[in-house]
């Protein structure tokens, strides 16, 4: 190739000739950098190649055509710039050979040294390959004393392992020699029999194997009567009380070996295992009072509370009975005749036995107490249950979780009675209350805030229960994740048996407040504690039912394919049912305390001796100040309600003595004794027409309906007691009087004033029946009275 470059360059020079020289000459910029000329001249790079695509026209490129560049030239430029391209293409052509003969001188000397440099390098190399024979033949020679070296080597190992072999039998002969005076000296009582085991166990098998050899059996016979010795040892040691688990295990695994035959060790293991764990149980039990089947006898309150004695059970006997169980296991596993059940059975009977304490221990618990003690104990008790059942599936599972559910069950039942204690306790509050002597000019609490109060006192109860029942269920509590606490606890015992239990016990408990006094053997209520009881009951149907049942739902949800519970509605019915009965059973003691006045007053007046009204009696002035005491109470409670709509002279109609159809203005003056009349007939002629008044129709829920009851029964009673009496011309007009003066005030409290009219109307029609001499007074006369009264 430098043959070649030198070549070109000499061509170059020859061609460009003086026309390169004068270029140079011209132009002054001196000597050039090559690089340029010589990258085109080998061309462009790899990655510029693959870089730029093909171009047949670049003439600086690798695929360059000249017949494509002459015919792309002539094509797109004209003659004069042809000509200008040719003069450009002669000066690179002979700036080109100027650099190439550049290059060449330069590196004529380099290229002289070179080949010197060449020449002495091939003297070297033939004196290295002659020096690299003689190493080879050296290496050779090296080789072969090494080989004779290495099997004398060998054969020395070969010599020191079977002298290493003989001294280790030497030394297994002297340990053999060695094993019975051994074996006495660990054997021997309070020395180390463990160790002993480990010697005997290592030269049985060679003993046994050279058995033959008279020397070898006087050593195993020797050795086995210094183990026989030991054997008989731990058999009595096997037998004492004061083996704790650990030792125990640890003695039967000896005597296991020794090779005791594992059926009698298995039994004795058993027996010294349960007399261990007995003594436990009895510890257990004498903390307990004794059982007591009649329950007449009083139980003292136990020493410690239920968390320290799941803690002593769980610590002594169910980590006791783990540990003999894994023990027994690891013992006994593939031993014949040792695994038929008998573990099984063993921790069944004990395991039953201490279900028993500790359910005779959670009986105790009478008290609420301090709930998550309990849930701790329970969580505890389940824990190391759980743990026992890992190593005994069959030790009483389902008898373990029975038994927290009961205990469960129970202090549920427990908060039930506490909560109905607790609403009766705030009863009595609310009776001490309303019963309790007021000082003059200083009123007691009003019916409003006894009703907040007892209501918010009896919502806030139970919320509190709720949240201590709950623990039952919290997530860090093991046996919540029981069946029985997901489905059945959280409806039947929560949700049934404690909300919806102790508003239905609400109920029938206010409503036997209805109940008559010779029904329930006990004082009547008094009538206020009726109606706020009505409207307790009347809020529980509105709001409160519905709010304690969703409550409960979210802190106990039950389980979409789990037993039917009681709908809010029906509870709502009962709810509402109670407060109706209430209500009504009110209207009837306030009515009945209205009408017991008026009957004494009928009763113990002489209506044919009597004088002539001058003012309206006193008692019709106590029935109307009790209706509007009543009015007032009931209003604190309950809304108005609707009524009538009222004629315009409802304070001012007058009463005829004969029909409560006709008006007074009208009729009363056409009656004079030269006139006489049937009474009777025209009675009897008003009833007809009059419409039927129901006097113990259901009252509702608002203060109007509740006075319209209990007027409808006083004035009932008046009716009835004039019907039984004779009256004179004088008792005549005053039953007119108190009539005109009970329509001036009765007609503002019913719902009706039609029902106040015609009751009224049939009181003076029955006077005037029952009159004998039946003249009444001017109706301008009694509204005098009236009003002066």
């Amino acid at each position: 190739r430098m043959v070649a470059v030198v070549e070109a360059a000499g061509t170059g020079s020859e061609a460009g000739g003086s026309s390169e020289s004068g270029n140079a000459t011209g132009s002054g910029s001196g000597w050039r950098r090559p690089h340029g000329p010589l990258q085109r001249y080998y061309g462009p790079s790899v990655a510029e190649a693959a870089e730029a695509a093909p171009d047949p026209a670049d003439i600086n490129g690798p695929h360059f055509d000249p017949e494509v560049f002459l015919t792309k030239v002539r094509s797109e430029c004209r003659l004069g710039e042809l000509l200008s391209r040719e003069a450009t293409l002669g000066r690179e052509i002979r700036a080109l050979d100027s650099d190439m003969q550049t290059l060449l001188y330069e590196n004529y000397n380099k290229f002289i040294s070179a080949t010197d440099t060449i020449r002495k390098m091939k003297v070297d190399f033939r004196r290295m390959e002659a020096e690299m024979d003689d190493l080879a033949s050296n290496m050779a020679a090296i080789s072969a004393s090494s080989a004779r070296v290495s099997a004398a080597l060998q054969d020395r190992h070969r010599r020191g392992a079977q002298l290493a072999g003989v001294q280790a039998l030497l030394r297994k002969l002297q340990s053999l020699v060695e094993v019975p005076g051994r074996l006495r000296r660990w054997a021997a009582p309070g020395a180390d029999p463990a160790r002993a085991l480990h010697c005997y166990a290592r030269a049985r098998a060679v003993l046994r194997h050279y058995r033959h050899l008279p020397s070898f059996r006087a050593i195993e016979d020797e050795s086995h009567s210094i183990m026989a010795e030991l054997a008989q040892r731990l058999r009595a040691r096997l037998r004492e009380d004061t083996l704790d688990p650990k030792e125990l295990t640890e003695c039967v695994e000896m005597l296991l070996q020794l090779e005791e035959p594992p059926e009698e060790l298995c039994e004795e293991f058993l027996s010294q295992a349960g007399a261990r764990l007995e003594a436990e149980l009895a510890a257990l039990e004498a903390e307990l009072p004794p059982s007591d089947p009649s329950g007449t006898a009083s139980t003292p309150p136990p020493a410690s509370d239920i968390l320290d004695f799941v803690d002593r059970g769980s610590s002594a006997f169910v980590s006791n009975l783990c540990l003999l169980a894994a023990s027994y296991r690891s013992l006994f596993e593939g031993h014949p005749g040792a695994g038929d059940g008998r573990l099984e059975a063993f921790a069944s009977t004990l395991t039953t036995r201490y279900f028993e304490l500790l359910e005779r221990r959670l009986a105790l618990e009478r008290g609420l107490g301090d709930t998550s003690l309990l849930v701790r104990a329970l969580d505890r008790f389940h824990r190391r249950l759980r743990a026992l059942l890992e190593l005994l599936p069959a030790a009483g599972a389902e008898a373990g979780a029975a038994l927290v559910a009961r205990a469960a069950r129970e202090r549920v039942a427990r908060y039930l009675r506490a909560l109905q204690t607790f609403f009766l306790g705030c009863l009595g509050d609310v009776r001490q209350a309303l019963a309790a002597p007021r000082p003059p000019g200083k009123d007691g609490p009003g019916l409003p805030d006894l009703l907040a109060t007892l209501s918010s006192s009896i919502l806030g109860q139970l919320k509190a229960v709720l949240a201590y029942v709950q623990l039952f269920t919290a997530r860090d509590v093991a046996f919540a994740s029981l069946p029985y606490f997901k489905g059945e606890f959280c409806v039947e015992a929560v949700r049934e048996g404690l909300v919806v239990a102790f508003v239905r016990w609400l109920c029938r408990t206010a409503r036997g407040f209805a109940d008559s006094p010779a029904e329930r053997g006990a004082p009547a209520a008094p009538p206020a504690l009726l109606l706020l009881l009505a409207r307790l009951c009347l809020d529980y149907e509105a709001t409160t039912i519905s709010y304690i049942l969703t409550l409960t739902d979210e802190q106990f949800p039950p389980e979409d394919t789990g037993p039917a519970v009681t709908p809010g509605p029906a509870l709502c019915a009962e709810a509402r049912g109670a407060a109706q009965r209430l209500l009504d059973h009110y209207v009837q003691v306030q009515g009945a305390a209205v009408a017991q006045m008026l009957r004494k007053s009928v009763e113990t007046r002489d209506w044919l001796g009597t004088v002539e009204p001058r003012n309206v009696r006193a008692v019709m002035k106590r029935v109307v100040e009790d209706i509007t005491a009543i009015d007032v109470q009931v209003g604190q409670l309950f809304e108005e309600g609707v009524r009538r709509a009222q004629s315009s002279d409802s304070s001012r109609r007058a009463f005829s003595v004969y029909s409560s159809s006709r008006a007074p203005g009208r009729y009363a003056p056409s009656y004079t004794p030269s006139a006489p009349m049937d009474t009777h007939l025209l009675s009897n002629i008003q009833k007809l027409f009059s419409e039927r008044i129901d006097i113990f129709s259901p009252v509702e829920f608002n203060k109007v309906s509740v006075l319209t009851g209990i007027i409808k029964i006083s004035l009932k009673t008046l009716l009835e007691c004039v019907r039984l009496r004779t009256l004179g011309r004088f008792g005549l007009q005053q039953v007119q009087v108190d009539s005109h003066y009970l329509q001036l005030y009765l007609w503002r409290f019913a719902a009706d004033e039609r029902v106040v009219q015609g009751l009224l109307d049939e009181v003076a029609a029955s006077a005037a029946h029952r009159c004998l001499d039946p003249v009444p007074m001017e109706h301008s006369v009694v509204e005098l009275i009236c009003e002066r009264g």
